[in-house]
Parts: C-alpha cells; sequence; structure tokens
C-alpha cells in the first residue's frame, strides 16, 4: 500500500531561539519601548496584512508589527486612500492571529478619524476590540490630530504618531522628502513635541533628512521609529513587500533584502512546465 509523501514544514515559532534567549520573554508593550529607548536599544519594526507573514515575521523576532495602510497597495491600489476601515480590520484580525511576540500597531485609514473625534474614538474602538491589536497609528501632527489623539490617549487606546512624509495627504504633500527647509524642519519638530505631549507612545518619521530625525530623536523622551528618515532614529520600519522583493516598484529609502516576486515567478512557471508536460504529478 502506497504512503502518501508529507513534506512537514517547521512551525516558524520554533525557529525562535532557546527558552532563555531576550526574544522568549513576555509579549512586548509599549512601556517597554520606551524603556528600550532609554536603554539605546534599537526597535526592529516591519509590516504585515496577513497571518503567515505576521507569524514569520514574529518568529524571526521583529518588535512591531504595522498593519500599515500601506497594504492597499498589496490589495492592489495606486494609493492608501481608497482602503477602507473594515478592510484594514479583517487583515488586522489575521495578522494578529500570527503574533504571539511582537507589539502589533494598526494604521487608522484616510478619513476614519480626521472628521471628529467621535468618529476617531468610535475607529480606534473598534480596531481595538475586533482585532485583538495594541495599539493604533494616526498620521499627522497639527493641533485638531494633537487634541484627537489626547482624547483617545485618555479614554485608554494606546496610539502612535506620524510626522514628515504622511502618505495619506499624497494628493497635498505629494511622495517627496518633507522638512528640507528650516521652517519646515521646525513645523515638524513641533508636531513631534505636541504629538509627545498628546500622550503617544512612540512616533513614526517618515522621508525626513536625517539631521532633523536626530534632532527630534534627541528631543524626545518617547521612541522614533525611521522610516528612510537616516540612522538616528530609535528603531526601523519598512514595508515588507519591500523588504522581500514583492513590489513591482520601492521609495529610494527602502532596502530590498531578496526578490522573492522573482523566486515565486520562477516556482509557478517550473510548475505550469511540469503540468502541461505531464511530469507532474
Amino acid at each position: 500500500m502506497r504512503e502518501w509523501g508529507v513534506v512537514k514544514f517547521p512551525n516558524p515559532h520554533s525557529l525562535l531561539p532557546t527558552p532563555h534567549s531576550p526574544l522568549r520573554k513576555m509579549a512586548i508593550t509599549t512601556q517597554q519601548l520606551i524603556q528600550w529607548k532609554q536603554q539605546g536599544r534599537s526597535i526592529v519594526a516591519l509590516t504585515a496584512w496577513d497571518y503567515t507573514i505576521a507569524q514569520l515575521l514574529d518568529a524571526a523576532g521583529v518588535d512591531l508589527i504595522l498593519v500599515g495602510d500601506s497594504m492597499a497597495v498589496v490589495l492592489g491600489y495606486e494609493t492608501t486612500l481608497p482602503i477602507t476601515l473594515d478592510e484594514m480590520i479583517y487583515h488586522a484580525k489575521s495578522v494578529r492571529r500570527g503574533v504571539k511576540r511582537a507589539l502589533v500597531v494598526v494604521d487608522l485609514p484616510f478619513l476614519t478619524y480626521q472628521e471628529s473625534l467621535q468618529q476617531a474614538m468610535h475607529s480606534a474602538g473598534r480596531v481595538l476590540k475586533e482585532t485583538g491589536a495594541q495599539a493604533v497609528k494616526l498620521e499627522g501632527g497639527y493641533p485638531a490630530i494633537a487634541e484627537t489623539i489626547a482624547r483617545l490617549v485618555q479614554a485608554g487606546i494606546p496610539v502612535m504618531g506620524h510626522v514628515g512624509l504622511t502618505p495619506q495627504s499624497v494628493h497635498q504633500l505629494g511622495l517627496r522628502q518633507q522638512g528640507k527647509t528650516q521652517e519646515a524642519g521646525e513645523r515638524i519638530l513641533q508636531e513631534a513635541i505636541a504629538l509627545e505631549q498628546a500622550g503617544v507612545f512612540s512616533l513614526v518619521l517618515e522621508h525626513i533628512p536625517a539631521d532633523l530625525a536626530m534632532q527630534i530623536t534627541q528631543k524626545l523622551s518617547i521612541p522614533t521609529i525611521g522610516i528612510g528618515a537616516g540612522t538616528h532614529c530609535d528603531g526601523q520600519v519598512l514595508v515588507t513587500s519591500d523588504v522581500l522583493g514583492l513590489a513591482e516598484k520601492h521609495p529610494p529609502f527602502a532596502k530590498v533584502y531578496t526578490n522573492l516576486r522573482e523566486t515565486i515567478t520562477k516556482a509557478v512557471q517550473d510548475y505550469a512546465v511540469e503540468v502541461r508536460d505531464r511530469k507532474f504529478p
């Protein structure tokens, strides 16, 4: 009688170091990130959009997993603007199921928090209640956003801020580097300070000059997470599809560590040839 061959893939969480390794500690909290800034420990962050990717990132030791609205590109949108709160929640639930250790943060998408405090509270509340994520992220640092964030934090909702290049403002700012002039740099610095005062536990600095990012990082007591903001931030984040070479194009500040787009295409082509030639199965 024929026995079926079973290919056993390792449980991603079995790839973690030994039980005595720092990576085996309890789930990461927002307070730990602040402590790590004080200790000079750099924070590793990446994005995720489904269970499998989240599981692999978590097993590899990523500290913070962002369910970013950059996922819009993975879903085929040209910008982050069309993605809905329901879509973000659907994918965040999948991501959260794959994570045991990392802190999971979910973007509030465009026009789900800008209209009113009530709208922001409802959107953020849905994310935390329905997905199990530990925090939300809001873009922008102008006074109305800072006030909204302060109220969310007062309600017990952890919030990550985001200044510099804010993709939800793509039609207003474009995708070019922000803060290049003294005036623009000062505005971003003041926004960062206002967000810390509002109670954010961390702040994403996107596509700003390295010297400005260093100034903000030194000024704040909360950790900064850079993306295209130089080496002086307290941590770094990239879009995982860029890191893995899955995207057709990527921003100039991203680094492609492997070319899965090419690998997957080749594997599928090989499979197709074998099926057509009746070599498989």
